[in-house]
This record gives C-alpha cells, sequence and structure tokens, in this order.
C-alpha cells in the first residue's frame, strides 16, 4: 500500500485524543509570523508520532512536503520526523534533498516544538561539512523561526564540542525582541557550558547586563547557586570587546 499524507491525517485523527489535543493547544499561543494561527491539535503523543515516522519511512518527499503543510501541529510534527528519518538513514541525495526541501519551507517549520524536533537532527549534520554562513543568514531573517532554526541547528555542533557557530549566532541574536528566541539562545548557551564553563563565561560577560533576563537565567540555570546569584545581581566582571 503507498503511503501518502492524506492516509497518515487519517491515522493521526483516530489515534488523537480531543481532550488531550485541547490541552496541547495551550502552549502553542498565536504568532504574528506563524503560517496557520488556526491550527488544530488532534492530541496525539510524540511516542505515537516518533513511532508512526519510523514506520512510514518510504513516505514519498512530495508526500512529506504537503503532509508539512497539515492543518494539524500534530501532521506537521509527523512530517518533520519523517524527514529526519529519511536524513538519518538516506543516501547522500537523499540527505541533498531532504535538506534543501527543509531550507525551501521554513516557513511552514512555525511553532518551538516543530523547529525543536527537527533543525539540530537535519540542518546540522547537513551543514557539518557545508557553508554554516546559511545559519548567518536564518539568524538575520524577520522570521521568528527561521531565527530559531539558525540558533537549534548549533545543537549538532555542540554535542560535537565545537562551539564556535553557537556563539557567533547567539551573538547575533543576544538583543532579539522574541521570548522564544531568548529561550533557544539562553537553552544553547546552557548547552555550552555543560561542555566548557569557560566558553559560555567568555560570552556571557561580554554579555549578560544588556542580555535578555529569560535568556540569562537559562544559560546559568547550571551554574553553582553562588556564582548563578552573581549573574543575577550584576555582580560578575564584565568584558568589553
Amino acid at each position: 500500500m503507498t503511503i501518502s499524507a492524506t492516509g497518515l491525517v487519517e491515522q493521526l485523527r483516530k489515534a488523537g485524543n480531543p481532550e488531550q489535543g485541547r490541552q496541547t493547544a495551550r502552549f502553542f499561543k498565536p504568532h504574528r509570523d506563524r503560517v496557520g494561527n488556526g491550527w488544530k491539535h488532534l492530541g496525539v503523543r510524540m511516542p505515537v508520532l516518533r513511532q508512526t515516522a519510523r514506520q512510514s519511512i518510504g513516505l514519498p518527499l512530495k508526500e512529506a512536503e504537503r503532509l508539512l503543510c497539515s492543518e494539524f501541529h500534530e501532521g506537521r510534527i509527523l512530517a518533520l520526523l519523517i524527514l529526519v528519518e529519511k536524513f538519518q538513514q538516506g543516501g547522500e541525495k537523499t540527505r541533498q534533498s531532504v535538506a534543501k526541501l527543509y531550507l525551501r519551507r521554513t516557513r511552514d517549520i512555525s511553532s518551538w516544538a516543530l523547529v525543536d524536533c527537527s533543525a539540530h537532527l537535519i540542518m546540522g549534520p547537513w551543514l557539518e561539512h557545508g557553508n554554516r554562513k546559511i545559519l548567518d543568514r536564518l539568524a538575520r531573517s524577520d522570521n521568528l523561526w527561521e531565527r530559531r532554526i539558525a540558533m537549534i541547528t548549533t545543537f549538532h555542533f555542540i554535542r560535537r564540542n565545537d562551539f564556535d557557530d553557537a556563539l557567533r549566532i547567539a551573538g547575533i541574536l543576544v538583543n532579539d525582541s522574541e521570548d522564544l528566541i531568548h529561550k533557544a539562545v539562553g537553552w544553547m548557551l546552557r548547552e555550552v557550558g555543560n561542555r566548557s564553563r569557560q566558553a559560555e563565561e567568555v560570552f556571557l560577560r561580554k554579555h549578560y547586563n544588556t542580555m535578555p533576563r529569560t535568556m540569562l537565567r537559562y544559560a546559568i540555570e547550571k551554574f553553582p547557586e553562588s556564582l548563578r546569584r552573581k549573574y543575577l545581581a550584576g555582580t560578575v566582571h564584565q568584558l568589553n570587546g
């Protein structure tokens, strides 16, 4: 049987739980940058979506692209999870096709959950030996979700103790106006610090007095309590330049 976007949506409908869908919808507030503020939530849990993605790796790319435009948030998540499976298990040609599709449809990857389940797993490995300046372009985009994609993609490099891109993109986004970017930058800075406190603190000592409070709190969450309090009180020596 041929797998299709329509068939997978129907499968999700059957697996959904309306009450769970109503609860999930509360986590996704409408935003001016989001394509589809009228999304519906079916109430399908992530373990089910991940299992369905593994079983649906044969979905043609054109159908995955259709699914990525679904009116259902879970449909879009499923599309991205399938693309991750295809990217991880495919050859070079498939990886190129998946990455190019991802970049072409960034405006449909338009919630924090969609970005966070895919960016570092597709864009990260694709750019590992490629031109990472793509991230700078995304980080300077007017679109919130492209900026978050740029930051979360660097998680792939951070996990390999390669911090340069994460710190560069954090520098571009350090004064961003959006709360969802503050959280993403703070999260990635914390991940840098989990591996190299020194690398994170060099960045923080330049910016902590002016960066958004949410970003700072996320970044220093794992610091010793005494040091965390100093950052929050603004008594850590600040570096210039």
